[in-house]
């Protein structure tokens, strides 16, 4: 989570940037120069995260939450070892345990991140200089955030990604605008294409490629790679095999509907079982286990977690994409409405995207909603209560909305869903 705080401060400020010196001018705004101060734009972020940590350790000492600092494996299921970052070691006993040690990054054969020339996405938030060059492997959420922030700032970005398509789970139709919209920002893509090997002997990093499928190898030059081809669930060196906790081949540990493992008083939540590796999801998986544990009701529906790729614009999306509608063959109406005839995205000349729904054909109960749009991780949210609570595109449609305000491509996008919309 500290993670994405970090991400978000820089992608915030870097795109600051690309708007002082890109946009400004076209809404009567004149600078004399527009330079990047590097270090003070890390120093906002190292001190946006060291508040958000502060933050939660006051809520630890407000609600009485002893905090042990270091890392931890199981003795038993109810005794865990830490050591401590002052190199002490304490057990700590438990009646109930939840693991939520998170992800960590997924590593690449025959590629060691140095966090310097080859970096993770702990190491592209910290680069001591804009590179010249960079090469993101993997057309991911992360990797394309990443890109982004060091493409506003200057960086010639590349991205090489073994799959046909960026972002695989994300809508079709919407992927390909978004990539297009990505390519516009001078952004690279190699699609289709194998990392066969990295050498970063000299004084950049040499990547030697090939077609997924096989061919002639090509070698690309950077300045710095960033390793973003997925996340893996940190479970290394806690001792879930001591005690009998069972895993999947991917390292997951596996957990029925209340989240408990196969070992009485053993619990997991987030990014270690299967499931979207969110951080918001992760926050919901801990309430419903908490409230499981307390002998209430908990509950987690993975289907409707929204998903974010914080670019610009924004892409973000709750539900069924239509690639997966038609293939589970379900009969849907698609209703769409562009930003581009949206009175606020227009006043404020920042109307590049759309808004997509997808309804059942029969009872119009929407099952997917996907946004490409500045802020579309704010405008998602009453596409995630309307798809929580079963509602139709109609109901949408007709809630009335205030104008002039991004939300209306959302309205717009429902009515054009249901029957027809009225301002295009």
């Amino acid at each position: 989570m500290i993670c994405l705080i970090a991400s978000s401060a820089l992608l915030h400020s870097s795109h600051m940037y690309h708007e002082a010196k890109h946009a400004f001018a076209h809404h009567g705004i004149k600078l004399a120069s527009v330079e990047v101060d590097l270090p003070a734009m890390l120093a906002q972020k190292d001190n946006a995260v060291k508040n958000l940590t502060r933050g939660i350790e006051g809520l630890f000492k407000k609600n009485k939450v002893t905090y042990v600092k270091g890392y931890g494996k199981f003795l038993s299921p109810n005794e865990v070892s830490v050591e401590t970052i002052d190199g002490d070691n304490t057990v700590v006993k438990g009646k109930h345990i939840i693991v939520a040690t998170g992800s960590d990054v997924k590593s690449l054969p025959g590629i060691t991140i140095d966090e310097k020339k080859i970096v993770s996405s702990t190491g592209a938030l910290s680069l001591s200089e804009v590179p010249k060059k960079l090469i993101v492997i993997g057309a991911g959420y992360i990797g394309l955030e990443m890109g982004s922030v060091w493409g506003r700032l200057g960086s010639e970005v590349t991205v090489v990604e073994f799959a046909g398509d960026i972002v695989p789970s994300m809508d079709g139709e919407i992927r390909k605008q978004f990539q297009r919209s990505l390519e516009k920002q001078k952004m690279k893509f190699m699609l289709k294409t194998k990392v066969v090997s990295v050498d970063a002997s000299g004084d950049g990093v040499k990547l030697t490629v090939e077609p997924s499928e096989g061919g002639d190898q090509t070698t690309l030059e950077a300045d710095v790679v960033l390793v973003s081809a997925g996340r893996t669930p940190f479970t290394s060196g806690l001792d879930l095999e001591k005690i009998g906790v069972e895993t999947d081949k991917g390292g997951r540990i596996l957990v029925n509907e209340r989240f408990s493992t196969n070992v009485s008083g053993v619990y997991a939540i987030g990014d270690v079982i299967p499931g979207p590796m969110l951080a918001h999801k992760a926050e919901e998986d801990g309430v419903a286990c908490v409230e499981f544990i307390a002998g209430k009701h908990g509950h987690v529906d993975y289907d409707k977690v929204p998903g974010v790729v914080y670019t610009h614009p924004e892409v973000a999306s709750v539900g069924k994409t239509e690639e997966q509608l038609k293939k589970d063959g379900v009969s849907y109406r698609v209703g769409k409405f562009p930003f581009m005839a949206n009175s606020r995205a227009k006043a404020i000349d920042n109307a590049e995207g759309l808004v997509k729904i997808l309804a059942d054909k029969e009872t119009d109960k929407i099952l997917g909603v996907h946004i490409m749009s500045p802020n579309a991780g704010e405008l998602i949210h009453e596409a995630v209560l309307a798809i929580n609570y079963d509602a139709s595109s109609e109901d949408i449609a007709r809630v009335c909305h205030a104008h002039p305000t991004m939300s209306e491509a959302l309205k717009e996008a429902a009515m054009a869903t249901y029957d027809k919309p009225i301002h295009i």
